[in-house]
């Protein structure tokens, strides 16, 4: 096909945005990379406080983003396969913890806690959140369970319902063909969604902060030992932490990637 002058310049424009974009963000990532004293670097991920930061992470952040999935694989079908009354009020309800700001998330939380009968007899009698661990994996989950819900809802409506049917008529129950046809032809939806829940918890600091506080070797997950580090002026232990963020999160977008190519790469098949 004969390109024209007017094709060159719309490749041009968008490509010229795309660069920028692309520079932009290389550009903030290598100047926080470029500030860090990385003779130091070794030390600091080995205290005693950043390993800490770093196990109690990696548990909280587990912890909640299999929690979303749990709940968010039944509650994403029955958006995705049922009608019923009031689903896109359900539906709407359920993306507030998306839009909403974090940290009014980590208020809601915590005004339930103490100024309700019902959050206040949890907190006393069955688990306590405020200020503790749990409450860093209650935020984490509230926050995470929505994003959940939403990819696994776009992943089960690109399934043609049609296969479910074709194994019912072959005998098989409601449950039995979801979880022997739906669920595995979802399998990489639920992976990627997996991954990129597990990252946003392991990010997140707005909810996390306001329910659970900021106490050093206690409540302190990756993103709170970054905001400790400028609170008190470290700010060698604030980027070093920053930059093995940025690391994390390119290796997960790069998993993600890799399970949508080999969903894709599936599909062609």
């Amino acid at each position: 096909m004969r390109r024209t002058p007017g094709d060159r310049l719309f490749v041009i424009v968008i490509m010229s945005n795309l660069l920028a974009l692309f520079l932009f963000l290389v550009v903030l990532i290598a100047s926080a990379a470029g500030y860090v004293r990385w003779d130091r670097a070794l030390d600091i991920l080995l205290s005693d406080e950043i390993l800490y930061s770093v196990r109690l992470s990696l548990f909280t952040a587990t912890t909640a983003s299999l929690l979303a999935l749990l709940f968010s694989v039944p509650a994403a079908l029955a958006l995705s396969r049922l009608r019923f009354p009031g689903k896109d009020l359900v539906d709407t309800v359920l993306d507030l913890p998306i839009v909403l700001s974090p940290v009014a998330t980590g208020a809601i939380l915590l005004i339930f806690f103490n100024n309700t009968a019902l959050g206040t007899f949890i907190e006393t009698h069955v688990a306590g959140f405020t200020f503790r661990i749990p409450g860093i994996v209650l935020a984490q989950f509230v926050v995470v369970a929505a994003l959940a819900v939403r990819l696994l809802k776009a992943t089960f409506d690109g399934i043609d319902t049609r296969y479910e049917d074709v194994a019912r008529t072959l005998g098989a129950g409601r449950i039995r063909a979801v979880w022997h046809v739906t669920l595995p032809m979802a399998r990489p939806g639920i992976l990627a969604a997996l991954v990129l829940t597990w990252s946003r918890a392991l990010g997140e600091f707005g909810a996390t902060v306001t329910l659970a506080g900021a106490t050093a070797m206690k409540t302190e997950t990756l993103p709170v030992a970054i905001f400790l580090g400028f609170s008190r002026a470290d700010v060698q232990q604030a980027l070093i932490v920053v930059v093995a963020l940025v690391f994390i999160a390119l290796a997960v977008l790069l998993v993600i990637r890799a399970l949508g190519g080999r969903t894709a790469a599936g599909d062609k098949n």
